[in-house]
């Protein structure tokens, strides 16, 4: 299934996507209302997904709307807890950043973890705010997102997959000259706006292997990234395993598993977003997101 958030009659609501259209079950008395929100339905489990199968099915075809009329909201719209992400995370991009700081690059032995603050998402199609007093330096990343389903820790890498609950497209909005003014990731990282996901999440019945998607950025239609998760340096399996070792892993949390090579910084002469510039970011069988930037006054 491809569940998304949405705004209907001035609140938000659960969506059911099909081709070309949505269901929004909050709007039907057959649907609980404490179920009509994202990080209930994956708390309540696999019994609310067949749920909502169910009542999929029994709604009339004049019941759905054209998705063109549905105003999308990121699938989570204020997560628990940070969105957990990882640095590195395939070859060609550690070597592209190794390069453009002058180091040799030496490939990571183990994930490298960062976060982004809550107040960093927004939709898949909104507006991300732009002020060149913060940040003038702004790149693009396009990452799998993963959206845990169930608490877990110590979680082997075999049974790792079982604890996804789906998986959305993220843009991991960086500011370049406040990460390397600050010597770390997280002020960089957590600007407002700088997490735009979406445009849902596809149940991991629909992508049971996560390591065969085709990920790709376009600005301003021109492509920027191009890859695979195959390429990957750590698989989701492994960086699920990996951060559940010590931390216990809870439904509705989110990880940014990493963008490839064809960030911005990296290029010649560098390239970073400014004011009426459009990213897309798309991943095979997810969707596509896309965010234009526009002056904070």
């Amino acid at each position: 299934m491809r569940i998304a958030t949405c705004r209907a009659n001035d609140d938000k609501h659960i969506a059911l996507v099909g081709e070309n259209k949505i269901l929004v079950p909050g709007l039907s008395d057959a649907w609980p209302r404490e179920l009509d929100d994202m990080l209930t339905l994956i708390d309540a489990g696999t019994a609310a997904l067949e749920r909502l199968a169910v009542l999929a099915k029994q709604q009339e075809r004049g019941q759905w709307i054209p998705l063109s009329k549905a105003e999308l909201l990121a699938p989570i719209p204020r997560p628990r807890k940070n969105i957990v992400c990882l640095g590195w995370n395939y070859r060609e991009h550690a070597e592209e950043t190794a390069a453009a700081r002058g180091r040799i690059v030496k490939l990571p032995e183990h994930p490298i973890v960062f976060t982004k603050a809550v107040t960093t998402v927004a939709g898949p199609f909104d507006s991300i705010p732009y002020d060149e007093r913060v940040s003038s330096e702004l790149d693009w990343e396009v990452e799998l997102g993963v959206i845990i389903g169930k608490k877990g820790r110590a979680i082997s890498t075999g049974e790792a997959l079982d604890y996804v609950f789906g998986y959305t497209v993220i843009n991991d909005i960086s500011a370049r000259d406040m990460q390397m003014r600050h010597k770390q990731f997280f002020l960089g990282k957590s600007l407002d706006g700088s997490c735009p996901m979406g445009p849902w999440i596809v149940t991991k019945d629909e992508i049971p292997n996560p390591q065969v998607l085709d990920l790709s950025c376009r600005v301003n239609g021109a492509l920027k990234q191009s890859a695979n998760t195959d390429q990957q340096i750590f698989s989701v399996s492994e960086l699920i395993a990996t951060l559940s070792r010590g931390m216990t892993l809870e439904p509705g949390d989110i990880i940014a598993t990493g963008t490839p090579s064809g960030v911005g910084f990296a290029r010649t002469p560098p390239e970073y977003l400014g004011p009426g510039d459009c990213v897309e970011c798309e991943i095979q069988g997810i969707g596509l997101i896309r965010n234009t930037f526009v002056e904070r006054g």
